[in-house]
């Protein structure tokens, strides 16, 4: 296990996910004011339940919500095969209902980190602390609150808003512009009390995965972001401003090797990371290779556990990786596979299918066979379909009894805070010098690419920044985001013998209130549409 995870190893308590109608459940199994231990590793392990929870659904059913309804991952049946229920084909083609089941898991998930950190609110006031440390402790738990809500924010829109424990009556739906305005009010108020990355190793270990300066920052920049979907009105010179801020710290630095901060053993060495998910293998919730590895290559990666090798993504969404030199195209596997060189690169060796002296063949054409809908068939040269991804480096040491991933997935980190930058300036906000230098958008893109080996822009658009931060994000949970913003979440890419349409309604832009959950309290709003 790896000495990174710090609140997660501490805690017992992963978070109960709870429905908006049960805030209001007995706590005889919780930590209230009157049975609060008195130890501070017993509070440390408290705190750490708001990390469990988030690490629980964050790369799995989140990312799901935020990425298979966009081009960038998909995952097809195989001859029936991984089709659960039809709950990815409906995230494909934008047909969900208020029943999918990771629309009621993220409403839960996300409702349970909140519960959590208010009921944690109320006991550390009472802790002893002294004044300086319960304000510490205080931005800490508020600051993973308002990361709570901005999910819910971007997925959801018209939320509930608690802020307190117990609930004591009914939450009613409040406007998005409302939840808005409390992110950002609590985020812009914990930015002098929460700590700073330093130069210090043991004290960045420390800090890893938690909030700091930098996290509340990056968030507000992202905020500010989409600030125009959110409330319809820009704000991108506010992007601007908490992109210097996040830039004022010297110790935030693009890494030498993009690779690194992917690998198993990612953590606090990576010096962009601002905010990360940790995991191991006993942490549910990353299962990349799991569910989106290949299955003719696995032995030579050193793995003999059982994969699902569904999911990949589309072929428009792989061809963006066309720049010369760029290594971040070597995150796909793709075309004719080698063996991998056992650091993120390849050999020469070619790799077979078993049994042949046929070399494997990774097509990027999603070719579907009906009348089975989004199903590819399940021959050698169906599963063969389908660009995998391997930006999240398969981890060899992974075991049968979980099939999780070791690397850590960064949530905020410095390239996407000035790919932010860029676009917000593309938009019209001024640029900024930083350290001397005009930091134009296409300064901010070279950075990113002259890091990623890739050949450097001469001219820098909105539309390439778009693909920019595909080439860049990848399967880090952004997409959807990205393209609601640009106006592109409703452009369908038609799969070969498709008979299935998407339904391109803007109203799905958001997430419908689970149904559950709507008759569990009747003061809650269906969003628009559903």
């Amino acid at each position: 296990m790896k000495n990174k995870v710090i609140m997660l190893a501490l805690s017992a308590l992963a978070a109960t996910s709870y429905s908006c109608k049960k805030l209001d459940v007995p706590v005889e199994s919780q930590f209230v004011a009157s049975n609060f231990p008195k130890t501070l590793s017993d509070y440390n392990a408290s705190v750490g339940a708001i990390y469990a929870n988030l690490s629980s659904s964050y790369a799995i059913p989140y990312w799901r919500l935020q990425t298979l309804s966009t081009d960038e991952a998909i995952l097809p049946a195989r001859d029936g095969n991984w089709d659960d229920g039809g709950q990815y084909r409906q995230l494909h083609y934008h047909t969900w209902t208020p029943d999918h089941p990771s629309v009621l898991t993220i409403w839960q998930w996300a409702y349970g980190g909140i519960t959590t950190c208010n009921r944690l609110l109320n006991i550390t006031t009472s802790f002893g602390f002294s004044a300086a440390e319960q304000q510490a402790r205080l931005a800490e738990i508020r600051a993973m609150r308002a990361l709570y809500y901005f999910f819910l924010l971007d997925l959801y829109g018209n939320v509930p808003l608690i802020t307190d424990y117990p609930v004591a009556a009914s939450p009613a739906t409040r406007s998005r512009a409302e939840v808005y305005k409390f992110v950002e009010s609590e985020l812009t108020s914990l930015t002098s009390k929460l700590p700073a990355k330093t130069s210090n190793s043991a004290s960045n270990t420390q800090q890893y995965g938690r909030p700091t300066k930098g996290m509340a920052y990056a968030l507000l920049a992202k905020l500010y972001l989409n600030s125009e979907v959110y409330t319809g009105t820009a704000r991108y010179a506010d992007v601007v401003r908490m992109a210097d801020s996040v830039q004022a710290n010297a110790n935030y630095a693009l890494d030498t090797r993009y690779r690194d901060i992917f690998l198993p053993n990612n953590g606090p060495q990576i010096r962009e990371t601002i905010l990360a998910v940790p995991y191991d293998q006993q942490i549910p919730g990353n299962q990349f290779t799991r569910f989106g590895f290949f299955l003719y290559v696995m032995q030579a990666y050193g793995f003999n556990v059982g994969l699902s090798i569904a999911m990949s993504t589309t072929p428009e969404f792989y061809a963006r990786f066309n720049l010369p030199g760029d290594f971040r195209t070597k995150t796909w596997l793709a075309g004719p596979q080698y063996a991998p060189d056992g650091n993120g690169g390849f050999t020469n060796t070619p790799l077979y299918y078993p049994n042949t002296t046929n070399q494997v063949v990774i097509n990027p054409v999603l070719t579907l066979v009906p009348p089975k809908p989004m199903d590819l068939g399940n021959t050698i040269a169906s599963q063969s379909q389908g660009v995998r991804s391997i930006k999240f480096y398969p981890d060899p040491t992974i075991i049968q009894a979980t099939r999780l991933n070791g690397n850590d997935v960064p949530l905020l980190r410095l390239a996407d805070v000035l790919l932010m930058k860029a676009e917000a300036v593309l938009r019209g906000a001024s640029a900024t010098t930083v350290n001397g230098e005009l930091q134009t958008p296409l300064v901010l893109v070279n950075k990113v690419r002259a890091r990623a080996g890739a050949q450097l822009a001469s001219s820098i658009a909105l539309g390439d920044l778009l693909d920019e931060r595909a080439r860049e994000l990848s399967w880090e949970a952004w997409r959807r985001n990205d393209l609601i913003r640009f106006g592109q979440f409703e452009v369908e890419y038609p799969l070969p013998n498709d008979v299935l349409k998407m339904d391109k309604s803007t109203f799905r832009r958001l997430y419908p209130v689970p149904t559950i959950e709507l008759r569990l309290n009747s003061n809650l709003v269906q969003n628009t549409g559903y």
